[in-house]
């Protein structure tokens, strides 16, 4: 057990100061127990786990302000998996808020020892992120392009420039290289003290010994906890505990539902070296073989994620301080053959020790922060993904400014609790799910991956009718999705295998939808998008929704709104679709993935008034979206009524029969600019209708769709969606949606001043779409999202959402452009001219590509497919 002894010196002998100053006292015997002291009747803020994260938010808080903050470890500080973590600090992350987090934490982490006296271990060392192949080498491509817009060093260098960096690395199957050289090695175990030593310092109160039996609450919100030394009354519970986050957001009668699991991880140590490694020699990350590398104490620490972890604690099995699980050589052995492989001279080195130690993932590979959907005032964070110390400083603060202000300072939706719904807690779903998670930590992803665990969890009453005709699906919360329908004769296996930043197999196969969408008609099965339902037996619903949404509501029945559900600073909380059933009567649709952040918005924001009634209603219909020119004959020739646009028009709602079914709601809006209409079903129709609409539309030339074609028309008529292009820091003002809202109305709404005063002043950024001209859509790298944009040299944004237009015979790219003071770097007011009078290029993989911006839609010219000597790209209008 050298490895416990170790750190439990290092504790002891770092740390004095800190041991005086908890509310712990401690005898200065190494062998004495801790004298209990009382835990304080009430605090403002209670934190769950004494590790990096809870230690983290403990700090930020209280620079932030808060002193009444009480930090309960049930063991001793960092004795849990940050005891264990190898220290890499390392920005090299595909995900701009976990790569911020990162960065973030680099620079704390640097000033950290300086501030509080404790040693850290701090060493800027840099890091090698290995490419094997020729696909991983533009994956690293990709993320060097984030890093060098963020200003922070990066470079691809060549396999011998590796060799000069890191001498005892074999280079003979490389094929390049990512070099960032302010990462960095950390102690965890130390940071996570020194954090608590500053914490500590700035009045906040550390009990170490104390486990939380439950958070008690009433009325939706935390009142108090309950621990094994009695109760402690406060306002917000942040629950950091880490693997142990599942059980004890189980552990109320209300349960929170956090979805993590433990697998366990291996690294070794050895001993030194007969010419001991330097402290300074980069990390090595070779992905392909599934390995990490870095010096320690003259010799090295490796470990990596192998193909087959081993899950473990699925039963729910808890230990108050994490001891070295059993060794598993025989386990170990690929990850060691890799190691042996890429350094073969250690061959000879004698192993200290291997080290087995549990880790928590999470469904999508991505950390977990927010509060609660279901009780106010109780935050999370965990999940850390075995990066606990490259995310734990910058997670911590952006979690401390959501306690604090109400919302962090960046958009963190990638990391939300809320993007989870109960169906992901299920402990099978979890124990299968990072089963496969572990693995892809280092396996290459190239767009449109798809989980192939936990799949056909929720589907659509069509989905063996439609599977059968070829559907190829993707998940998006747990909601089974067509991507594209693979037409008889086709290769199925290479379609469903074809993974390339290049042009991806579907891609004739999607340009046939898309062409059947503009010329005929096509059925988009959509049961996913989220639906609720808001009435009232007064006016309450509509006073309510008027000052929830940016656009105005007071419409006549049947009429469809097209709105933002905006927040205090303007940005979309939500953007949807609202049709006005009755005059008390709403109802919404919004993205697929707003289930639970939405239903969650407007309970907290709703009056608590029992006329007023919230219904989700996502089960109880199926959305047929029946696209094209000939959706009008269709649904014509079905319900024996009028369909035109005299009779029926755009955005209007009107419940019809389809076929023998009674009670549809048909809605003439498709999502996508193109004429049609969505049939929302009740669900034991489903098959009937669809059955009626493929059958009619014979004649017509119906075909089925998936979201591919979606995608592609959506982007080339410049519809931003949320989650993608939109989220809580962007305003209807920057993403030219201002005649989505009623600042003329004289009504108040949340967000009112924000947009009144960029009106008034301007904004800072603009949504553009953006058409690359000199790309050659068969031989070069494909734009998915992120592309860095750059205008007359220099950059002014990235890119968010991209897709290959089949009317153009062009790449469409949609982001927001920035501008920015050349000399101080301060934010300007972007304007049409500013957008107009430059000259812009996309960023793909280090390759810039010439693009002409717009900041509308081009017109319907467009309609009939061109050879692109033959469009005239400066014509356009607004849709």
């Amino acid at each position: 057990m050298f490895l416990r002894l170790l750190s439990d010196i290092q504790w002891r002998a770092a740390h004095p100061k800190w041991r005086r100053m908890t509310s712990s006292q401690r005898s200065t015997s190494t062998t004495a127990e801790p004298q209990p002291v009382s835990l304080p009747a009430q605090a403002q803020v209670v934190i769950c786990g004494g590790g990096i994260t809870g230690t983290s938010v403990a700090y930020h808080l209280s620079k932030m302000g808060f002193k009444d903050i009480v930090l309960l470890e049930q063991g001793r500080l960092a004795a849990g998996t940050t005891r264990f973590c190898a220290g890499v600090v390392s920005t090299a992350r595909p995900v701009s808020i976990e790569l911020k987090m990162a960065h973030y934490s680099n620079k704390l982490y640097q000033q950290l020892e300086q501030e509080t006296g404790v040693q850290t271990g701090y060493m800027k060392t840099g890091s090698i992120s290995l490419a094997q192949t020729q696909d991983r080498l533009i994956s690293l491509k990709r993320i060097a392009s984030s890093l060098n817009v963020m200003g922070i060093p990066c470079e691809i260098i060549s396999p011998k420039k590796v060799l000069q960096l890191h001498p005892l690395i074999n280079i003979h199957d490389l094929v390049g290289a990512m070099y960032l050289p302010e990462d960095a090695l950390v102690s965890s175990a130390n940071v996570s003290l020194a954090l608590a030593t500053a914490a500590s310092r700035n009045g906040v109160q550390i009990h170490e010994r104390t486990s939380v039996s439950h958070v008690t609450i009433q009325k939706g919100r935390v009142t108090g906890v309950e621990t094994d030394r009695g109760r402690i009354r406060c306002e917000y519970f942040v629950n950091c505990a880490g693997q142990w986050a599942y059980e004890l957001g189980h552990s109320g009668e209300e349960p929170v539902h956090i979805p993590v699991h433990a697998c366990e991880h291996f690294y070794l140590l050895t001993h030194p070296l007969q010419d001991p490694v330097s402290s300074s020699l980069p990390t090595v990350v070779d992905p392909d073989g599934r390995i990490y590398i870095r010096n320690w104490q003259g010799g090295i620490l490796s470990g990596g994620f192998e193909k087959n972890p081993k899950p473990l604690f699925t039963e729910g099995r808890n230990q108050l301080e994490i001891q070295n699980l059993q060794e598993d050589w025989d386990h170990f052995g690929p990850l060691l053959s890799a190691l042996l492989r890429r350094m073969p001279g250690l061959e000879a080195l004698q192993i200290m020790q291997l080290v087995n130690c549990p880790e928590s993932f999470t469904p999508d590979m991505r950390c977990i922060m927010g509060e609660s959907p279901t009780a106010r005032g109780y935050f999370v964070l965990a999940g850390m993904n075995s990066a606990g110390i490259s995310y734990g400083g910058g997670a911590g603060k952006y979690l401390a400014e959501w306690i604090v202000n109400g919302y962090p300072s960046e958009n963190v939706w990638p990391l939300d609790l809320k993007r989870f719904g109960t169906l992901q807690s299920s402990r099978t779903f979890l124990r299968h799910r990072v089963m496969e998670v572990m693995p892809l930590m280092y396996d290459l992803k190239v767009p449109r991956w798809d989980f192939q665990t936990g799949r056909q969890l929720r589907t659509s009453p069509l989905y063996d009718r439609l599977d059968a005709q070829g559907a190829r699906w993707m998940e998006k919360h747990g909601f089974e999705r067509v991507k594209y329908f693979v037409p008889p004769g086709s290769d199925l296996l290479d379609l469903e295998h074809s993974k390339t930043f290049y042009k991806p197999d579907w891609f004739d196969i999607v340009g046939s939808e898309v062409k059947c969408c503009k010329e005929a008609v096509c059925v988009i099965d959509m049961s996913s998008f989220t639906k609720f339902e808001i009435s009232s037996t007064g006016d309450q619903a509509l006073e309510s929704l008027q000052y929830l949404f940016a656009n105005d509501l007071d419409v006549p029945v049947g009429h469809v709104v097209h709105t933002g559900m905006l927040n205090e600073k303007g940005g979309y909380e939500n953007d949807c679709s609202i049709a006005r059933l009755s005059k008390r009567s709403f109802f919404m649709i919004s993205p697929t993935d707003q289930q639970v952040h939405c239903w969650a918005w407007l309970k907290n924001h709703l009056p608590d008034d029992s006329n007023l009634v919230l219904e989700d209603v996502t089960w109880k219909y199926t959305a047929l979206n029946l696209i094209g020119p000939r959706a009008v004959d269709v649904l014509s020739e079905l319900s024996y009524a009028p369909m035109t646009a005299e009779h029926f028009p755009s955005l209007f709602c009107k419940e019809m029969s389809v076929g023998y079914a009674n009670g549809i709601r048909v809605m003439s809006i498709t999502h996508t600019g193109e004429p049609g209409f969505v049939l929302y079903i009740p669900i034991e129709y489903a098959l009937h209708v669809y059955n009626e609409v493929m059958n009619m539309g014979q004649k017509y030339g119906i075909r089925n769709a998936g979201y591919y074609a979606l995608r592609s028309l959506r982007i080339e008529k410049f519809f931003a969606f949320w989650g993608q292009d939109l989220d809580a820091f962007t305003t209807p003002m920057e993403c030219g949606r201002e005649f989505q809202v009623k600042l003329d109305k004289g009504m108040e709404f949340l967000g009112q001043e924000v947009l009144l005063e960029q009106k008034q002043n301007g904004v800072y950024k603009r949504f553009t779409m953006f058409i690359l001209e000199d790309h050659d859509t068969d031989m070069d790298l494909w734009p998915w999202w992120g592309e860095p944009i750059f205008r007359n040299g220099r950059y002014v944004g990235k890119t968010t959402s991209s897709a290959y237009s089949y009317t153009l015979e062009r790449h469409v790219c949609l982001g927001f452009v920035h501008h920015f003071d050349e000399k101080t770097g301060e934010k300007l007011v972007v304007t049409t001219d500013f957008i107009n009078q430059g000259e812009y290029e996309i960023d793909i993989a280090g390759q810039r590509f010439q693009a002409k911006a717009k900041l509308y839609p081009f017109s319907s010219l467009f309609t009939q497919r061109r050879r692109k000597d033959e469009v005239e790209l400066s014509g356009y209008q607004r849709e």
